[in-house]
């Protein structure tokens, strides 16, 4: 094909740069345009390609240039694809490939949708900063039900690769917006409440009332607000929802790590019809 080209290092391809660069420099890459971010794997390359962003190009391990991938390249003919043998892709320092693929592509500025048209079930994610929770808390809300997450800016960016990459490219299927005037999670309640959402603080408060408390199963629009792994939410946040709510423990376990938290209480909040 004319759009391959076997490297035996990567200096002879875009992606030396790219790759010694930090996530954060490449999605400032293009100021004041939008930057790149890179997809590890084909199906979470395929799912962000499907939700409509434009790939710049790929690296590719010969053994994983399978099927799959094949056929995403063949639909990309003006696409660059550079395929290197395993130690030329982890030539950089502190960069391992363990899924063979990966795929540079340009970001798009988000813009937060009207809340008449978020769902009636919403995410509010309040400083999580692991990319691992973070992707993990996307994959379990676009499979149970969940309608769009709302993030603070002190959350880790959702298109980072390991969050995509754990997510398994359900961040490219669920919409989502980062308000990077948001500190804590407030404004962004102040607003979907405005606009007739009931918000829950998930927190272990000596008022919590349970997940299964049934008042929870009233609301048509509910935001499920969730806070950062080692202090969870700011005061003020749970001070500013309607509910604060936990999920029942037993053995003695205190509490659950967010993202586990996050598919129980998805799950037991999705709307049922």
């Amino acid at each position: 094909m004319g759009n391959e080209k076997h490297i035996s290092e990567l200096a002879e391809s875009p992606w030396q740069a790219w790759l010694t660069c930090s996530e954060t420099q490449l999605a400032h890459l293009y100021e004041p345009e939008p930057g790149l971010f890179i997809a590890e794997s084909a199906n979470v390359i395929e799912r962000a390609i499907a939700a409509g962003y434009q790939p710049e190009a790929f690296l590719i391990d010969p053994a994983f240039y399978r099927e799959q991938v094949r056929a995403m390249t063949v639909q990309l003919p003006d696409v660059p694809v550079y395929l290197a043998a395993e130690p030329v892709l982890n030539s950089i320092r502190g960069m391992h490939l363990t899924r063979g693929v990966l795929c540079a592509m340009r970001r798009r500025r988000m813009q937060m949708p009207p809340s008449a048209q978020l769902g009636s079930r919403i995410v509010i994610l309040e400083n999580i900063v692991n990319p691992t929770n973070l992707g993990a808390i996307f994959r379990s809300a676009a499979a149970l039900g969940m309608d769009a997450v709302l993030l603070t800016k002190g959350c880790t960016d959702p298109l980072y690769r390991r969050a995509a990459r754990v997510s398994t490219g359900t961040v490219f299927q669920i919409p989502w917006f980062t308000d990077s005037s948001a500190e804590t999670a407030v404004p962004i309640i102040r607003a979907l409440q405005s606009s007739g959402y009931i918000c829950m603080a998930m927190a272990l408060n000596s008022d919590s009332v349970s997940l299964s408390d049934p008042r929870l199963r009233e609301p048509e629009r509910l935001a499920v607000v969730m806070g950062n792994e080692g202090s969870g939410l700011c005061a003020e946040t749970v001070s500013a929802c309607d509910y604060t709510v936990r999920i029942p423990m037993l053995h003695g376990v205190d509490s659950l790590n967010v993202a586990a938290a996050s598919a129980v209480a998805f799950w037991e909040l999705r709307r049922r019809s």
